[in-house]
């Protein structure tokens, strides 16, 4: 019997939401490629190869690796369907705190991996005139006010930004892009290896060290989110014919975003006769 069922590719797929996407996609009968940087953490968290799975080792910073992950993929299942760019780690630091270095690789990894991806998938997606992207950013790319995750937020910033344009630019062709904006889940991405922490402090910033302890020691093990019902959402939004551009994940997602909706509206009511009397 064939398999119907549309084709998922899933990068950062050896943990977290990615893992947990990856498990409930295959145990509903889709068939997905997932990308880890370690395809041994991949199969043991997802399985061995299958008619209906492929593990994949690639590195989403070399362009020739994602095109062979893509490449792959179509050989296997014939055609992708939809993409979920989900890798990515979280940076900790004052913008002052972080090198150069350090805010080039959170952006290397969570912002230019999913490029590269983007990139090389579309020309299929185009041919083909379908096909969904969601690009998981979090609520931190909606309200930046977290101290010590600047550089975080910032990428998670661009991630909209160049949803929104995607969006924009693959509409001619039937493609829907999804920018999605967890909050807190309970998944790893508090833990070590998906938590990078500053290679130099800088002592005078308290409250940076307040959120990291409040981090550490009250919200690991204990984010509100189901990992498996976001699973489900992305599941159901993937098949319904009016992907929404924009999709938060979680109560406290949906409360973050509405206090800073009022903050803007209140912030443009208040400044809105000096700040639009800049006319000729």
């Amino acid at each position: 019997m064939i398999n119907t069922k549309k084709v998922w590719f899933v990068t950062g797929a050896s943990k977290g939401l990615g893992l947990v996407l990856v498990k409930k996609l295959l145990e509903r009968g889709y068939r997905v490629a997932a990308t880890s940087r370690n395809a041994a953490g991949l199969v043991q968290g997802a399985g061995e190869a299958s008619s209906n799975f492929l593990p994949l080792q690639a590195d989403l910073l070399n362009e020739q690796s994602v095109a062979g992950a893509i490449a792959a993929t179509i050989a296997a299942f014939g055609t992708i369907d939809v993409v979920v760019n989900n890798a990515g780690y979280g940076q900790l630091g004052t913008l002052e705190e972080l090198s150069d270095g350090e805010a080039r690789k959170n952006f290397d990894v969570n912002v230019f991996g999913s490029l590269n991806v983007i990139r090389q998938v579309m020309p299929y997606l185009r041919e083909k005139k379908s096909g969904a992207v969601f690009n998981i950013s979090s609520i931190g790319g909606f309200a930046g006010n977290f101290p010590g995750w600047g550089i975080y937020c910032a990428t998670k910033f661009a991630v909209i930004g160049f949803t929104e344009a995607l969006a924009a630019e693959a509409k001619e062709f039937g493609i829907t892009a999804t920018a999605v904006y967890p909050g807190y889940f309970r998944t790893n991405f508090l833990s070590q290896g998906s938590l990078s922490l500053p290679e130099h402090t800088i002592k005078a910033y308290t409250a940076a060290r307040e959120t990291e302890l409040i981090h550490e020691q009250q919200v690991r093990g204990n984010q509100p989110g189901d990992p498996e019902k976001a699973a489900g959402v992305l599941m159901a939004v993937a098949e319904s014919d009016t992907p929404p551009l924009h999709l938060f994940l979680g109560q406290d997602a949906y409360a973050m975003a509405r206090l800073k909706i009022a903050t803007i509206e209140r912030e443009l009511n208040a400044n809105e006769a000096l700040a639009t009397a800049t006319a000729f």
